[in-house]
């Protein structure tokens, strides 16, 4: 029997690169493809997957967002995250939204085919280090990071101040006005207990939230 596997991209050339990987697996075959957060949401509503594969960085409908989704609509259904973001700076955020995985898209195609087959299975698949990241946090909760307490928009945001963003070019990229990216700038400060985006961009640098 054939896992029927669901690529959430926006980009058409990697959804082309994804759909010819897992042509070599045997017993995967790709079912379905989405650009953007609607259509994937769609997609599910109107047909029968047993994994998703889902990117984090889409326009409009963010991936965290999706996947928040995706666990409200399809609860059973196991979603994958694929991302060129580092463990560090979402990955944990993604297991405790629902994810079943999280995966580097420069990983090996052998990495990607057993991670599917462990979720259709039920199970969840983690590095080794995001499992110690994760047993971390349920050792003492106390201890994380003062930007766990963001949203998922705030985090958003927060990542792209510390890169050294621009407001103007925020709203840009996430397509809101200069406005509602100040006032999401306010809220994180404000939550942070910092004062300045100096601030922000020490943090992210100190927390690897700027590769």
């Amino acid at each position: 029997m054939e896992t029927r596997v669901l690529i959430i991209d926006d980009h058409p050339i990697f959804r082309r690169g994804l759909r010819e990987t897992l042509s070599d697996a045997s017993d995967m075959v790709v079912a379905g493809e989405a650009g953007c957060g609607k259509e994937a949401l769609d997609a599910v509503d109107r047909n029968e997957f047993d994994v998703v594969l889902l990117d984090l960085s889409m326009d409009g409908m963010n991936g965290l967002e999706v996947l928040a989704q995706l666990r409200s609509r399809h609860p059973s259904l196991p979603v994958l995250i694929l991302s060129f973001h580092p463990e560090e700076e979402y990955a944990v955020r993604c297991i405790r939204g629902g994810a079943a995985g999280y995966l580097m898209k420069h990983g090996p195609p052998e990495q990607l085919f057993t991670a599917i087959r462990k979720v259709w299975r039920g199970g969840k698949y983690v590095t080794p280090s995001l499992a110690e990241a994760l047993a971390f946090e349920v050792e003492d909760p106390s201890d994380a990071c003062p930007h766990e307490s963001l949203s998922e928009r705030e985090h958003e945001v927060m990542c792209l101040i510390a890169r050294g963003m621009r407001g103007k070019d925020i709203a840009e990229e996430l397509q809101v006005s200069p406005k509602t990216v100040s006032s999401y700038r306010a809220r994180i400060l404000k939550k942070m207990g910092m004062q300045n985006n100096a601030e922000l961009v020490r943090y992210g640098m100190k927390q690897g939230l700027t590769d």
